[in-house]
């Protein structure tokens, strides 16, 4: 059971919120990646990839305490503060886009352990391997779907 968040549908002004709470998140669970990796995807995720996602936050106070951002079929985006992991921010958003919009996959950086296990105990299951991320840096992400009822 999770506790009952309120979700907001995100919008352009939010994205010095988002790229905050990513950078935060990034941060404390990415450590494979270097400085210049970061600010690399920083750029990527600002110019572009915001603009290619439905995205979706939970706030408290005005402050912005996880996201997700997902396309037509996956999520691309789900990131909550360090401070607020096991809150059931991420599970509530990953159950919004699971009853709102049918979502069912991911891709996860495989070296990001703690979130290939956060989704292995949702449910999902690795389908495919690739040795290197979407911008072509060589690290390996897993793509995993739901293997059944959320």
């Amino acid at each position: 059971m999770f506790r009952n968040y309120k979700i907001d549908k995100l919008q352009t002004n939010d994205y010095p919120r988002i790229l905050q709470v990513w950078e935060t998140s990034v941060r404390a669970s990415h450590d494979f990646l270097k400085e210049a990796d970061i600010q690399v995807y920083k750029s990527v995720i600002s110019d572009t990839y915001l603009d290619e996602l439905r995205l979706f936050g939970i706030h408290d106070d005005h402050q912005l305490l996880g996201f997700i951002g997902v396309t037509d079929v996956s999520i691309g985006l789900l990131f909550v503060l360090p401070e607020t992991h096991g809150m059931g921010i991420g599970l509530a958003l990953i159950n919004y886009v699971y009853q709102h919009l049918h979502i069912t996959e991911v891709d996860v950086n495989e070296q990001n352990t703690k979130a290939c296990d956060f989704y292995r105990h949702l449910g999902f299951e690795v389908t495919e391997r690739s040795a290197k991320d979407a911008i072509g840096k060589p690290f390996p992400i897993l793509s995993m779907k739901l293997g059944g009822p959320f």
